[in-house]
């Protein structure tokens, strides 16, 4: 089985909110979960982040596989999750790449991210940074882990109801979203083999519409014009990039799955790719223990390698 056992999402869902602290990052109340990276420890600092429309709740099954190798930091993103969700702001990919910055303004020495959806077009913004010039804290960035997202907006599939909320029609639509509508389209993204049940939609409905946060998506999903916008500048960055890369894909995603992987092996010089047959959209969350050893596998080998030739 490979999910590790643990409480029921409800309970996990309470134990996540009450061991997050609050920061006020870029203006916004932002709900942090994990680490303080202030301290300097021997174990690398991973960073998480999440993709749309869930939040950092996504890593709670990959969060025990992970902590005993690495110091974890996971924020929910401006508009997201506990975080602030202001109603009449212009949501922008470049933001949450500044609160990423924000958030480890303290933090004096190198890190790692992992990301998904979303999330894989804050960390193109991060790696554009990086490329330079590069700010402080991106330019301490030291691998990339990615898992299913739109990097190549060519050969990502949005869903029905993604192009109609990001349309003029979403303030209209978005009111009419409810649980029952949240989780039919939600597990349908999920591998057939891997479907949430009742009790997890429950969880993930619940942080969407904290806060009244599921009326925001028509401001959220800018990023999908967003990410056709700044395509040179994104993919640019992931392509050209001299850190460590891994991709870890679901090939059975709807939205960024196979296709997305074939995409990847045509424009990445050097490909390196973990596929996971039967997996969707979410991996972090379908399949953790397949995540963790790639994640795992990734750190032991090629970052390190990178590091002794940094060195």
């Amino acid at each position: 089985m490979d999910k590790p056992a643990l409480p029921l999402p409800g309970e996990r869902l309470r134990a996540w909110q009450a061991q997050g602290t609050h920061r006020t990052l870029c203006g916004h109340r932002i709900h942090v979960h994990g680490s303080d990276p202030s301290p300097a420890g021997e174990r690398p600092l991973l960073v998480l982040v999440h993709g749309f429309p869930t939040s950092s709740f996504d890593w709670h099954a990959l969060w025990p596989l992970l902590s005993p190798r690495f110091r974890l930091l996971a924020p929910d993103l401006v508009g997201f999750g506990f975080s602030a969700k202001p109603k009449d702001h212009v949501y922008s990919i470049f933001e949450q790449a500044d609160l990423i910055e924000a958030l480890l303004a303290d933090h004096a020495g190198e890190w790692h991210l992992l990301a998904h959806d979303y999330g894989d077009t804050v960390a193109q913004e991060l790696l554009a940074r990086h490329a330079g010039p590069a700010s402080d804290v991106a330019g301490r960035l030291r691998s990339v882990c990615l898992l299913n997202g739109g990097l190549f907006p060519e050969a990502h599939r949005a869903r029905f109801i993604q192009t109609l909320l990001a349309s003029p029609l979403g303030s209209w639509l978005a009111p009419m979203m409810n649980r029952q509508r949240f989780g039919r389209s939600f597990a349908s993204v999920f591998g057939k083999a891997q479907q949430p049940d009742e009790a997890e939609l429950d969880a993930f409905w619940s942080l969407l519409a904290h806060d009244d946060g599921h009326l925001l998506a028509p401001r959220l999903l800018r990023y999908l014009h967003e990410r056709k916008a700044h395509r040179e500048r994104w993919v640019g960055a992931l392509a050209t990039s001299r850190l460590p890369i891994r991709f870890i894909n679901g090939l059975d995603d709807p939205v960024s799955g196979s296709a997305m992987v074939a995409r990847y092996r045509e424009l990445m010089p050097a490909p390196d790719v973990v596929e996971l047959p039967g997996v969707g959209h979410y991996p972090q969350v379908e399949a953790p223990r397949r995540v963790a050893d790639a994640v795992l596998a990734f750190h032991a080998t090629r970052t390190q390698a990178q590091s002794r030739i940094s060195n």
